[in-house]
């Protein structure tokens, strides 16, 4: 039995290995809110919704079909959690179960019999859950399987079973078929099944019984009865292994479906709470690679979101056909948020989840990689500049076309001529193996010279600052500005009065390195 409610065609491999970016993802784009709103104390459902969503689906077909399996868990979210408990009580009942130390065949016959009698009882409530639930789903892969319910597991099946478990239990003794070898050795034993009983009236006047050779072993005649329990081994070992080969197969389809469900029920879980703040939702909508998309309304960090009791700011984009996206302003204007944004929204996507947006659309990418700005090396084992660079060498060992690369205030650990060229020279090489950039940064060389260069095929955005240095946090289409308004932080910071030529953004502060395109600086 498969559930394939990840896949159409294919189990998910969870031993596979997370990608290497992993660390950086998580860390740079705040998964660990991510996954704490899906799982809660959960580990397991943790480690599902981790390994879901940093494994990237690149086929849309693929991504539709969990959106629309997704759509249903949360339109019948009784389902989604009947099912689900369902897979947890099972495998924690098989838990339960007295473990199985001497691997002998008769031990092994045992316990394997009380695991199929648990799993017998679990897939009859599975199948209850499939009659009286089938009518109301619409996606292919949950009518999928709860066909497959249907046609494996029919009242024939369960009939079967119970005959078989019941004969497995030998009430009336094993009857074990050998032949004689050489030395007399017993060879070929077979297990045959018990003679069927006489229950006539006669039968049981006359007490008849079918004639047969018997020994019995002296009560106290302890290596005749360990010779006898031998024979009975040799009898029903193949019995034994292929029963408890069963009760593994019914296990691991327990094991794979609760994992499966899981991600559905973490899904369910961050719907809950993005909803219960009326924060907009959406499923989006994936294009196939190629040529690059990305336009979406109200796009807003999910995590941002999540450790915030009020709404956050969205923000509308249209950059359909754009490989570049370069992203300047004000500080503390959403920049790093938005960016967020956007690396949360493309993995969600690929995962074949809904999206924190009114609306989004974005073709899909190879692999997801992230260039933010680290803190001083406390071991002082590298400067912060060998550190990036570092970073953006293993970015390149493994980074393909068709990929997107997602940079926050890169190369700012050294003067802004250097910074800006060695960012040039990246891009440059990113955008001609066809790999989509978004930056955000405050090198207004950088920027300028970009804007300059690459203005078709680009968008630049810029996070304004309205009069008295109040933020909007809403990006707006914009050619870069010489200054990040880095007075008002001082102001805030330090309570000093900012310079008003510098607040009204005119660039008249600017001296002989701001002049030659420097930021203004307190």
């Amino acid at each position: 039995m498969k559930a394939f409610l990840l896949y159409q065609d294919r189990d998910f491999d969870w031993s596979a290995k997370l990608p290497p970016e992993e660390p950086d993802l998580l860390r740079d784009l705040g998964l660990d809110t991510l996954f704490e709103a899906m799982a809660g104390a959960d580990d397991l459902l943790r480690d599902v919704s981790c390994r879901v969503l940093l494994s990237s689906l690149t086929e849309p077909a693929e991504i539709v079909y969990r959106q629309q399996i997704l759509r249903d868990c949360l339109d019948h979210s009784d389902v989604l959690l009947e099912l689900y408990n369902l897979t947890v009580e099972t495998v924690a009942a098989e838990r339960r179960l007295w473990p199985t130390f001497l691997r002998s065949p008769e031990s092994v016959r045992y316990r394997s019999v009380e695991a199929m009698e648990l799993y017998t009882g679990q897939l009859r409530k599975l199948r209850q859950i499939r009659d009286n639930h089938a009518d109301e789903v619409e996606s292919p892969g949950l009518g999928r399987f709860f066909q497959m319910l249907q046609d494996e597991l029919d009242d024939a099946y369960f009939k079967t079973v119970e005959d078989h478990l019941h004969r497995l239990k030998f009430k009336g003794g094993v009857l074990v078929s050998a032949g004689l070898g050489k030395g007399c050795k017993g060879v070929g034993y077979v297990l045959r099944r018990p003679h069927p009983g006489r229950s006539g009236w006669r039968a049981k006047l006359t007490g008849a019984r079918r004639p047969a050779y018997t020994y019995r072993i002296p009560d106290r005649d302890e290596p005749g009865a360990r010779a006898l329990a031998d024979l009975r081994d040799r009898g029903i070992n193949l019995a034994a292994d292929a029963l408890a080969r069963s009760a593994d197969h019914i296990r691991s389809f327990f094991v794979m479906l609760r994992r499966e469900l899981g991600f559905y029920v973490g899904c369910w879980n961050l719907h809950q709470r993005l909803t219960a703040k009326a924060e907009p939702v959406c499923f989006p909508t994936p294009l196939p690679g190629g040529r690059p998309v990305l336009t979406c309304s109200g796009l807003y960090d999910t995590g941002l979101s999540l450790r915030r009791d009020e709404r956050v700011v969205g923000n509308d984009i249209g950059a359909d056909g754009v490989r570049l996206v370069v992203v300047t302003g004000a500080n503390e204007g959403g920049k790093s948020t938005f960016l967020r944004s956007v690396g949360l929204a493309q993995l969600m996507t690929q995962a074949g989840m809904f999206v924190s947006a009114a609306s989004f659309t974005a073709d899909v990418r190879e692999r997801v990689f992230t260039h933010f700005r680290r803190e001083e090396d406390t071991e002082m084992e590298s400067g912060k500049l060998d550190e990036e660079l570092a970073r953006v060498s293993a970015i390149a060992d493994r980074i393909t076309p068709g990929s997107v690369v997602l940079f926050n205030e890169s190369f700012a650990a050294t003067n802004e001529r250097e910074g800006s060229e060695i960012a040039r020279q990246v891009i440059r090489a990113l955008l001609e193996s066809g790999i989509k950039v978004v930056i955000v940064t405050h090198l207004f060389d950088l920027a300028s010279s970009l804007h300059e260069r690459h203005r078709e095929g680009s968008l630049f955005l810029r996070a304004p600052r309205l009069a008295g240095g109040k933020r909007t946090f809403h990006l707006t289409v914009g050619e870069p500005l010489p200054t990040g308004f880095g007075e008002d932080l001082y102001q805030r910071v330090f309570a000093a009065p900012a310079h008003p030529a510098a607040l009204a953004g005119d660039g008249s502060r600017r001296g002989g390195a701001a002049g030659a395109g420097a930021p203004s600086r307190p």
